[in-house]
């Protein structure tokens, strides 16, 4: 059990939960490397590989140092050897998930040749945001309020700003961009991760959930209890409506609106310099009231 009373520690759902100096050291690459002793061939990047690999096809609980070593061919004891345990594992496998995106170069800014307009970089944000979540829905399980951060992380985090730097707002609403952008798709994310996993656990697709009840539902509506409700069109609810772009399209619309305000604001009014002109008059006022 954590300090604070919390499980997430010890069911490896919280990043930096485990040996913080040595995830740094992982993360960064200044860690001892093993000299002897693990498989031939086994190295940090394939255990990651593999964790992530296991966390996508079954879930972070299937991820054990026990599987890894079967997945990897390997003696259990030699994965201890490049990693601690499953949270100092956890912190490298966030990083290697949050890197993807900018997988396909090496600079930190200009690989991934972030929009030239913020509200394509605010689009392309939550877009790849989101798909990065479908693939690896397993993200959505971690607490990751404390996160070590990496190479791809603060890569990711570069990317961002560089992007968003032209909206001309203060560091910390720039940082307030990025956060509820990310709750936003994380939101729909987890919505649409949770039907899925109760698809799975129940056997009962969403039709044929919302069939059950749709008798129930009728006999509500004809009742008059929910005049509002039963005023609804029938399309309401449909499949079809697109709740992801049309939140990400409100969201741009109030950034705008933010970006506007700021762009008509006075700046603050300062004491003006002394000019050279002003300056013999303020002397000649002096004199007088020496007098």
């Amino acid at each position: 059990m954590a300090k604070d009373g919390s499980t997430a520690a010890t069911a490896g759902t919280a990043t930096g939960s485990g040996d913080i100096a040595r995830s740094l050291e992982l993360l960064w690459g200044t860690g001892d490397r093993p000299s002897r002793g693990p498989k031939p061939g086994l190295t940090l990047d394939r255990i990651v590989t593999a964790a992530v690999a296991v966390a996508d096809a079954e879930g972070l609980a299937a991820v054990s140092m026990r599987r890894l070593s079967t997945e990897l061919g390997t003696g259990t004891m030699s994965l201890y050897r490049y990693v601690p345990g499953k949270a100092e594992l956890l912190d490298l496998m966030l990083d290697r998930v949050l890197g993807e995106p900018l997988s396909s170069g090496t600079d930190p800014v200009d690989a991934a040749a972030p929009p030239a307009d913020w509200r394509a970089a605010v689009d392309t944000m939550a877009r790849t945001y989101l798909d990065n979540l479908r693939r690896h829905p397993w993200l959505l399980k971690i607490n990751q309020a404390r996160t070590v951060l990496g190479p791809s992380a603060l890569r990711g985090l570069e990317l961002s700003l560089t992007a968003l730097r032209s909206m001309g707002l203060r560091d910390p609403e720039l940082i307030s961009v990025i956060i509820t952008v990310n709750s936003f798709v994380e939101g729909l994310a987890r919505t649409q991760a949770d039907a899925a996993e109760a698809v799975r656990e129940t056997g009962l697709s969403n039709q044929e959930f919302w069939d059950n009840q749709s008798p129930y539902l009728e006999r509500a509506m004809l009742s008059g209890a929910y005049p509002m409700m039963a005023s609804l069109s029938e399309d309401t609810f449909s499949a079809e409506f697109d709740h992801f772009a049309f939140g990400l399209r409100r969201l741009i619309a109030g950034f705008e609106a933010l970006v506007e305000e700021r762009s008509t604001e006075q700046p603050a009014e300062q004491t003006p310099e002394q000019t050279p002109e002003q300056a013999p008059e303020q002397t000649a006022e002096q004199a007088a009231a020496r007098k």
